[in-house]
């Protein structure tokens, strides 16, 4: 009730809060100025605030304040969606709640695998900066609520101030986890509000520090790249207990399942801007082999582990298996990324620990699945990453990956032959030197389906036998394709809702000549709809490869601003984590052209027309570098750390902290 005038929202990324700025009129016709302050913090991970003030304009009489802690949740469901849940079911049921002075305490459970959740709740009182109270708090059995009714005297100019301190642990992370959320709940207390906001500024400090991307030129560009930054931080989890979610922890599509977009989209921006983070994330898979290799098992596979394609727990969630199952690819994703975090940092000891376990039990999959025929190693029955597609024999992604996981389970255990515990983990994971032949005998003769009429990679075996879809004529109301048209209708023609052969392309370059790529490059954007967030910032990184730098642009596009904007109208179901992740690589791995080696990294930086400028900074093997585009001249400099091989355009060589190198562009 009442009316509303200037409302404010803001996010600060450099403090790390939400704000709310807002006047009120009261029914009654009394003023007031609403100044509400969020943190979710991140020192104290299980820690969220809310920070109350109120000032009364004209008011003069009594106010009171109603603070709630609901311990039940009821979720979001669209029927007629595949990304939301079908029915709203209870999926959080209360155990018990308690309060004791002045917090209150509620756990619940989860219906189906019995995790519990504890929340904690205090609010502390300021009437103009002295503390009032204590106040009641009352718990409901029923309701599994908990009611802090808070009474004041009002005047004019006078403000009330309530901290509303939350705290969140689970039983994955506790035995006990109500009597640890009192416990947080004292020491938060102790500590006060403003300690963590000065430990908020602190942490994102750092962070920024080695995470900066600015863009001169495109004000909107710049900030949403910010704001996708911020949000990709915001959803990683620090303990290595969980991954990311396809929409973070932002809203309920997909149902806070992990994909392969972590691995693909999310961890490249972590492996260049917080490394420690990666390793968290890679961290969730290892600890969540032994799930893997019990998902391997129920698909009739003896060795090796497979990784489910959507899930949370490390168990297979997905229930359509066509499209969930079949997605064996999830294993290349997975083991892509370990390469790649090593690559990046060196940390052979991660590796040695995690890492190469991962490796070796993904790489088992294919060599008991693939069969030899004709001379060349084959994968069947699979599903790439174009879900418009599925279930055929020798898809190019999928083979590619497998290719490129058993390459490097075979070099990787020349390195770690090494080291000193290689024999102690050769012999738990009953690793054999005729094992490892086997595996590079697979990886030589993997089998890379080749067109000679198109001079393309065929995305399948079957693939360029299907009819094309008619794309152009297709209405604009029947975009995305499958919210009308049946999977089965969709898997008999060529059409494509993402990237595939094409992301293979910009994965594992290596394996085509340049022209076999331009020429798929060519084929598969007249097929592709790019109903998935996740298509055109592969589409830019490629075009910007092959040259075709207003293509890469293009392509780019306003994906970065998708949820700053809201430009697809879905972002209540959720940030599209991936694609924040990915338009991140469309500007570093794409126009930067940022490689990381075997050894080295590698720049090549070209810069729009519409763009004035931009500027970078990224992490190598713990060196930190900043790069400076103009339209006239590219720098690179490195800023600390220790030498590393670096190679500028077509300049290679060992940079050492306050180097600098210089590139005039033509």
């Amino acid at each position: 009730r009442g009316n509303v005038s200037g409302l404010v929202r803001r996010l600060n990324m450099s403090d790390g809060i939400s704000c709310r700025e807002l006047d009120w009129t009261s029914p009654s016709g009394g003023k007031f100025h609403f100044d509400i302050r969020r943190m979710a913090s991140f020192s104290e991970r299980s820690l969220f605030v809310i920070d109350y003030r109120v000032t009364s304009e004209d008011y003069e009489g009594p106010a009171e304040f109603l603070s709630l802690h609901k311990g039940v949740v009821h979720n979001y469901s669209n029927p007629h969606d595949p990304r939301m849940a079908a029915e709203s079911g209870e999926h959080i049921l209360p155990k018990e709640g308690h309060v004791s002075g002045g917090t209150s305490v509620l756990i619940s459970r989860t219906a189906s695998t019995g995790l519990e959740v504890a929340s904690a709740v205090t609010c502390e009182v300021y009437v103009n900066g002295k503390k009032a109270g204590p106040w009641i708090c009352e718990y409901d059995e029923e309701a599994h609520e908990a009611r802090t009714r808070i009474a004041a005297d009002l005047k004019p100019g006078c403000e009330i101030r309530i901290v509303k301190y939350c705290i969140f642990t689970d039983s994955r992370r506790s035995d006990d986890c109500g009597a640890e959320a009192g416990q947080k709940m004292n020491l938060v207390l102790q500590n006060g509000v403003d300690s963590y906001y000065q430990a908020q500024r602190q942490f994102l400090d750092q962070f920024w520090n080695s995470a900066k991307l600015q863009i001169d030129g495109d004000e909107d560009l710049n900030r949403a790249v910010s704001f996708n930054m911020y949000a990709l931080l915001q959803s990683a989890c620090p303990d290595g207990t969980a991954s990311i979610a396809a929409k973070g922890l932002s809203g309920e599509g997909y149902e806070g399942h992990y994909f392969w977009d972590t691995e693909m989209f999310m961890l490249p921006f972590f492996i260049l801007t917080a490394p420690q983070e990666a390793k968290n994330l890679l961290s969730y898979r290892y600890r969540t082999l032994p799930q893997a290799r019990e998902n391997a098992r129920l698909l009739g596979h003896k060795r090796g582990a497979l990784y489910p394609w959507r899930t949370i727990t490390g168990r297979e969630c997905s229930g359509y298996y066509p499209s969930g199952s079949a997605a064996y690819h999830i294993n290349g994703d997975i083991a892509y990324a370990v390469i790649s975090y090593y690559l990046a940092t060196g940390d052979l000891s991660f590796m040695e620990k995690e890492g190469y376990e991962i490796l070796l039990e993904t790489a088992r999959i294919w060599t008991d699945m693939g069969n030899w025929y004709q001379g060349s190693f084959r994968i069947l029955c699979v599903t790439g990453p174009d879900e418009y597609t599925c279930m055929v024999n020798n898809n190019y992604f999928t083979n590619c990956a497998a290719k490129y996981n058993l390459e490097w389970t075979v070099k990787m255990a020349d390195i770690l032959r090494h080291t000193q515990g290689w024999k102690d983990l050769a012999a738990r994971l009953a690793i054999t030197d005729d094992e490892l032949a086997g595996m590079k005998r697979a990886a030589d003769g993997m089998y890379l389906p080749y067109d000679e009429e198109w001079g393309i990679n065929p995305q399948d075996d079957s693939f360029l036998q299907k009819p094309v879809w008619n794309l152009p004529d297709t209405p604009a109301s029947d975009f995305p394709l499958l919210l009308h048209y049946h999977p089965l209708h969709l898997y008999r023609y060529q059409v494509c809702k993402q990237a595939d052969t094409v992301l293979a392309h910009v994965l594992f370059p290596q394996y085509q000549d340049e022209e076999t790529m331009r020429k798929s490059f060519l084929y598969y954007e007249k097929i592709t709809t790019h109903d998935s967030s996740l298509s055109t910032c592969v589409f830019s990184i490629k075009a910007s490869e092959l040259g075709m730098r207003d293509k890469a642009v293009w392509y780019m596009g306003d994906s970065a601003k998708m949820d700053l904007l809201n430009t697809h109208h879905n972002s209540k179901d959720g940030i599209h984590a991936a694609n924040m992740g990915g338009s991140y690589m469309a500007i570093i791995n794409g126009i930067a052209l940022l490689r990381i080696h075997e050894g080295y990294v590698s720049l090549s930086p070209w810069i729009p027309e519409q763009w004035h400028g931009y500027c970078f900074r990224f992490l190598f093997h713990d060196s930190l570098f900043e790069v400076t585009v103009k339209q006239e001249e590219s720098e690179l400099r490195m800023l600390s750390g220790q030498p590393v091989m670096v190679q500028f355009y077509d300049h290679k060589e060992q940079m050492k902290e306050g180097n600098l190198l210089k590139h005039t562009c033509g």
